[in-house]
């Protein structure tokens, strides 16, 4: 079971930011990454859509012998993993915006969140919100648009600037200190939410504290690959495989990138 590929699906090419931090923890592990873009964005369907969608990744990815399942999307996450663990037997990592780090580091009490609507208006994301947030003010942001402009590879576009302006400026007017990136998309827009935002905020994503979890799991069930062997790298995309491989940029010996219909 130890040498099975860790599956990985998000609505896109997004959750790459996550498969990039556990791949840089764990290099020995063989991965298959599953991009429903064919279906991005997932924050702005229902509850059942999304649940539908990530049964049919999960499935996919188990006929592939996947032996966890990194759901490296916020929205699946906070609707449907739950679910899913209640359905199948691999264990399940999923993505919740990095509340409390934010929450317990911010020197103004005052934290922005740039996700998407699924994510937003989750039950998950109110507890954890409730949880760890309930002396600080969240300033709530929907990143209306932004998944499909870097799902179509328009990350340094004047709309995505223009877009990121109106989202985050009224944030840095409240004298927000932390801005939590709620979406695996997001991370790519780092560098242009940098110049907007100066040196006197933090951005902070989930992927390291993901690809941590996903160890301390592998570790817990005895999965942890121990080959040495080097590792294999399976992406497959239901779009046009051009902006997966864009986003991918240099990838690991071993890998390839394709076409799936599903």
């Amino acid at each position: 079971m130890s040498n099975k590929p860790i599956g990985f699906f998000d609505s896109g090419v997004g959750g790459t930011s996550i498969w990039k931090e556990v791949n840089l923890l764990l290099p020995n592990e063989n991965t298959i990454y599953l991009a429903d873009s064919k279906n991005a964005p997932y924050g702005e369907k229902s509850k059942e859509t999304i649940l539908s969608y990530s049964i049919k990744n999960t499935e996919f990815l188990l006929e592939k012998g996947c032996k966890l399942i990194v759901v490296a999307c916020n929205t699946a996450t906070t609707n449907t993993i739950s679910k899913l663990r209640s359905m199948y037997d691999v264990p399940f990592i999923g993505i919740e915006p990095a509340i409390k780090p934010a929450a317990l580091q911010s020197k103004n009490n005052v934290v922005g969140i740039l996700a998407t609507k699924g994510t937003l208006s989750s039950e998950l994301f109110a507890k954890t919100s409730e949880k760890f947030a309930s002396e600080i003010t969240i300033i709530e942001q929907v990143g209306e648009g932004l998944v499909e402009l870097i799902e179509s590879g328009q990350l340094n576009s004047p709309k995505t600037k223009e877009l990121l302006e109106i989202y985050i400026k009224p944030m840095l007017e409240l004298k927000t200190d932390y801005i939590v990136l709620g979406c695996t998309h997001y991370p790519y827009l780092i560098p242009q939410i940098k110049k907007i935002v100066g040196n006197g905020v933090s951005i902070i994503d989930s992927g390291e504290a993901v690809a941590k979890q996903t160890k301390a799991i592998l570790l817990k069930n005895d999965l942890l690959n121990l080959s040495a062997k080097k590792s294999n790298h399976q992406f497959y995309t239901n779009t046009n495989t051009e902006v997966l491989k864009t986003i991918l940029g240099i990838v690991p010996e071993n890998t390839t990138i394709e076409f799936a219909d599903f």
